[in-house]
């Protein structure tokens, strides 16, 4: 049975909620959802990733909200509670979707370990460096 989330589990922009829309009609892609997987996890943190899909599974969570139906896999919600989506349009930094989670657990991973998420990117190497693993 589909999972509707008690609480908002994750946010969108109204800009971003535009941007899905935009693309769902001029891709000619009615029924689909936007949904939202945790791509992989290492040093920089959690990794989100996006894409339309029109099959919900049963243990999917579905919130909407904005005009957009977002999914999230069982596996991933936890690490999606309490993130926003944006859509940015930056002349330096480029135009797209931004996935960001003030949540995320801060802290380091030593090398070979890749189950904290950081918010801020950091590795926990101490002095601001990368892993060099």
């Amino acid at each position: 049975m589909l999972k509707e989330a008690e609480k908002q589990a994750i946010t969108i922009s109204a800009e971003a909620a535009q941007a899905v829309q935009n693309i769902i009609k001029d891709k000619k892609m009615d029924g689909h959802a936007l949904r939202i997987y945790v791509s992989g996890s290492g040093c920089s943190g959690v990794q989100f990733g996006m894409a339309l899909d029109d099959k919900i599974n049963e243990t999917d969570t579905v919130v909407e909200m904005e005009g957009v139906k977002i999914v999230i896999d069982h596996q991933s919600l936890p690490y999606a509670d309490g993130a926003s989506i944006k859509f940015v349009d930056d002349p330096q930094k480029g135009t797209g979707f931004v996935i960001s989670n003030p949540n995320a657990s801060a802290g380091g991973c030593g090398c070979g370990s890749n189950d904290s998420a950081s918010a801020d990117g950091s590795c926990g190497s101490g002095n601001g460096g990368g892993c060099g693993c």
